[in-house]
């Protein structure tokens, strides 16, 4: 089982994104409003507000997408759509994914509890 976190810079393509977890087979995620350091420090950090000029054309706030996976499938699967809709992760500015292994998780919708402790 496995987190991904998803931080999406162009926050115009959140439904397109949300349509991708849907057609990979991710049923849920919790989206939340974020924002940069760098924009953080440049308007609220005086000490930082020379940067303004270098931080003209990015964007101030993101999404970022919490999701749990039960396969490595699916995130590859994910992966791939992501890259489509957004016009390529490895582009400036797009956004950032990765995942987290996962050992314990209860509450998840339809999914019984998961344990990958070892036992004590």
């Amino acid at each position: 089982m496995r987190l991904i976190v998803f931080v999406l810079n162009r926050e115009e393509l959140l439904e397109r994104v949300l349509e991708a977890y849907v057609e990979v087979g991710v049923p849920g995620a919790t989206i939340l409003d974020s924002e940069g350091m760098g924009r953080f420090l440049t308007y609220e950090v005086p000490l930082f507000a020379d940067f303004k000029e270098f931080m003209k054309g990015n964007k101030p706030y993101n999404k970022t997408i919490l999701s749990v996976v039960r396969d490595d499938a699916t995130l590859s699967r994910l992966r791939e759509v992501l890259d489509e809709v957004c016009g390529g992760l490895d582009a400036p500015g797009t956004g950032i994914l990765f995942s987290l292994p996962i050992d314990y998780a209860v509450g998840l919708v339809g999914e019984e509890a998961y344990d990958a402790r070892p036992n004590q």
